[in-house]
């Protein structure tokens, strides 16, 4: 666990602050708007601005950090709909994380009059008011999501948040994502930044439906996620065809305890021993393709 006093923020493109994890190698947000994206990749995907017109909602936030996804969704709501209330869970393994966003006042982006709430969360990890009952759980979410599963919470929309797949596979294999499907409403919506077909692959294992997001700080979109496809744009032929490579063998975790070199050797086995496709053939095809087009 990163000591708060570490966390230094680092200034993105749209004039938010993200920070650098130590122990995963990555920083929490991309480096073209840590701001954008959780408004562009994780709001607007799950329709929280439509949804907003319901008398309550239900939010599932994995991976909490810096709390950007929930305040930019929570600004959304009650933009729409003051009334509307909030009923939010919200998991994370690092209590520093959110403590030291809070301690840099990162958070200033969004509403002034919800700062009280993140201090909270932060704090106590508990949050009741009129229209908002709040509780962030601390600990490994492959525990915790089958605590909120038999907690009955079902939720309108679910932000799936982790580190990278190569850095975090323990929070992308079909186990976990099971779960997390599990936690779903029927008509509810997952967004999530990542287009790994290996991700993909989970969520079309966990009996979920999905579809691209609009590219926000890369080249590669987000995935969303439902048991309908409602609305839910196709994926391209390209995106399509990547789900049939080697590169869609999912990550395993049979008994969601495995540490992530046991997880990320096992998928590696897997993959030698598939007849599928090899990825870099996919990637040749398309850019030949791509090529004759410009042609």
């Amino acid at each position: 666990m990163q000591d708060m006093g570490i966390f230094t923020p680092q200034l993105t493109a749209d004039g938010s602050f993200t920070f650098f994890s130590e122990e995963f190698g990555e920083t929490f947000h991309s480096q073209q708007g840590a701001k954008k994206e959780a408004e562009l990749k994780f709001v607007e995907p799950t329709q929280l601005r439509q949804k907003a017109h319901q008398p309550t909602l239900h939010l599932l936030d994995i991976c909490y950090g810096l709390g950007y996804n929930t305040a930019a969704a929570l600004e959304t709501i009650w933009q729409v709909n003051p009334n509307c209330r909030v009923e939010w869970v919200g998991l994370e393994l690092d209590a520093s994380v959110p403590k030291a966003a809070i301690a840099h006042h990162l958070l200033n982006h969004w509403n002034p009059d919800h700062a009280q709430i993140f201090h909270q969360l932060a704090t106590s990890g508990k949050v009741q008011t009129e229209r908002l009952n709040a509780q962030l759980i601390v600990g490994d979410a492959r525990a915790t999501i089958q605590q909120i599963y038999h907690s009955n919470f079902r939720a309108d929309a679910i932000f799936l948040d982790p580190f990278s797949p190569p850095r975090c596979p323990q929070l992308w294999t079909v186990e976990f994502l099971s779960w997390v499907a599990k936690c779903l409403k029927p008509d509810g919506r997952l967004a999530t930044y990542s287009c790994a077909a290996a991700v993909r692959a989970a969520l079309i294992a966990a009996g979920l439906q999905i579809g691209a997001t609009f590219p926000v700080g890369r080249r590669s979109p987000g995935t969303v996620a439902s048991f309908t496809n409602l609305d839910i744009a196709a994926l391209s032929v390209q995106e399509q065809e990547h789900l049939h490579t080697k590169a869609a063998i999912p990550y395993r975790d049979p008994h969601l305890c495995e540490p992530a070199d046991a997880i990320l050797q096992r998928r590696q086995i897997d993959q030698q021993a598939s007849a599928l496709e090899p990825t870099s053939h996919w990637k040749k095809r398309w850019l030949f393709q791509s090529q004759l087009r410009i042609q």
